[in-house]
């Protein structure tokens, strides 16, 4: 007769030779404290790593470019502002293949892959940005590679999102996407230092990163699983375009996550723009307190609900675009870096938040539309939430692009960002709508607990 204790073992262990794990049940506590929880956590880890250093490549040229007139590259201002923002849109467009990647491929399988292409964009920025004959469109070309660096945040979400149950879920992909998020102050941080090594050697934002891509390739071959309940049609993922909250979500994820990551972005040429004497090389605090609010925002959304916690972080967010309308329109320096701040601290929190939500809401309308077989409905709901969290990641990208742009054009058409800004609070105003309306009044889909 098996024991409980080896049933367990037998549940998870994956075959000799093989890295696919046949059954996954998390929500079994007793699963969960004899082997998932450790399982799991080594996944994470290892996640972690090649997300951050996917996000390290992704926003390695808001670095670069800011620093391209000084080693003879002709551009203008606009044409750099579209070096910062092409990867934003290639990276928003690569998180849907990259999202349906897992189901099809294994999240251990597409991990690898994803680490290596990674070796693309930093060959390229090694092999161009010393040519200042370099045509724009080429450069742009190379930039735009990055974007490979963006998707890697859509598979590794929907990939963790499998090995935690319901209860984790906020937590867990909070400390997933905060330790990506990471990456984006870790490379304003850190690239300054490696480009200024014996001068300025812009060729070091490239070849940093190479030894961490081997590292996070061989860990993903060693180290991590594919998991088989993940594996779902191709078909049955896209459904998931049809449902209204789908839609929902990604357009508040717009809000928190392409706030994050086109602020990131943008960040640094904002700076130098309207404040030319100040070091670019700040840059990488609103980056750094963004990420680490996201696992808060997380966690405070399982105790308190998501939702409760997305409508006010978007009623914060409105209320710091206004104050640095005003901070960076009266040429005031720290109240511009306090609200820019606060601004990327509730980027953070939204983030985490609204995350947290998708589970709960696609496990709330599985369980209502099949109430007689819940098993069933948790099984479905997990493999829509994978998906979901995937397509508004993708969909939150966008920010990438936009914002850089938007920025850029307000510049050139007011000397100023407060056109662009001023779009923005519009925006959170239609997400502290969107949010009351969907998930906050009275009668809205789980109101006590999305």
């Amino acid at each position: 007769m098996t024991t409980s204790f080896e049933a367990t073992q037998e549940l998870v262990l994956p075959a000799r030779g093989s890295r696919w794990i046949e059954d996954w049940n998390p929500e079994d506590e007793t699963f969960w404290q004899r082997s998932g929880e450790r399982i799991a956590r080594r996944n994470l880890i290892w996640s972690i790593l090649a997300e951050n250093i996917g996000f390290s490549v992704w926003l390695m040229w808001s670095v670069v470019a800011t620093r391209l007139p000084k080693v003879g590259f002709t551009y203008s201002t606009d044409q750099l502002f579209l070096l910062v923002a092409l990867p934003g849109l290639v990276g928003a467009m690569m998180r849907f293949p990259y999202t349906f990647a897992v189901p099809k491929f294994g999240g251990r399988n597409w991990t690898i892959v994803s680490a290596l292409l990674l070796f693309v964009p930093t060959t390229l920025l090694v092999l161009l940005v010393d040519r200042p004959t370099t045509p724009f469109w080429l450069m742009a070309l190379a930039a735009s590679t990055a974007g490979l660096g963006g998707g890697n945040f859509a598979s590794s979400m929907a990939n963790i999102s499998f090995f935690y149950p319901d209860r984790k879920k906020g937590l867990a992909l909070g400390l997933n996407a905060a330790g990506g998020n990471i990456g984006v102050s870790s490379v304003q941080l850190l690239t300054p230092i490696a480009i200024g090594i014996g001068g300025l050697h812009l060729a070091n934002a490239g070849l940093m990163w190479m030894p961490l891509v081997a590292l996070a390739t061989f860990g993903a071959f060693a180290f991590m699983n594919n998991l088989r309940v993940a594996k779902s049609p191709f078909r049955d993922q896209l459904a998931i375009a049809k449902r209204k909250h789908t839609w929902v979500m990604a357009w508040l994820y717009i809000g928190t996550f392409g706030s994050f990551v086109g602020y990131s972005a943008a960040f640094p040429l904002l700076l130098k723009t309207q404040f030319p004497d100040v070091s670019t090389n700040l840059a990488f605090v609103g980056p750094l307190v963004g990420s680490i609010a996201r696992p808060l925002g997380g966690l405070i959304s399982d105790k308190v609900g998501g939702a409760r916690v997305t409508f006010w972080n978007f009623v914060a967010m409105g209320c710091a675009t206004v104050g640095v309308v005003y901070f960076v329109g009266a040429g005031n320096l720290p109240g511009f870096l306090v609200t820019f701040l606060v601004l990327f601290v509730t980027t953070g929190f939204g983030n985490g938040s609204t995350f947290r939500m998708i589970p709960v809401i696609f496990r709330a309308e599985a369980l209502q539309a099949d109430p007689e077989h819940p098993d069933l409905a948790m099984t479905r709901a997990r493999r829509d939430s994978a998906a979901v969290l995937g397509f508004t990641s993708a969909i939150g990208a966008l920010g990438g692009f936009f914002i850089p742009q938007a920025f850029g054009a307000s510049i050139r058409a007011t000397h100023g960002p407060g056109i662009a800004l001023a779009f923005f609070f519009l925006f959170y105003c239609t997400c502290v709508a969107a949010t009351w309306w969907w998930y906050r009044r009275p009668g809205a889909l789980g109101t006590a607990n999305v």
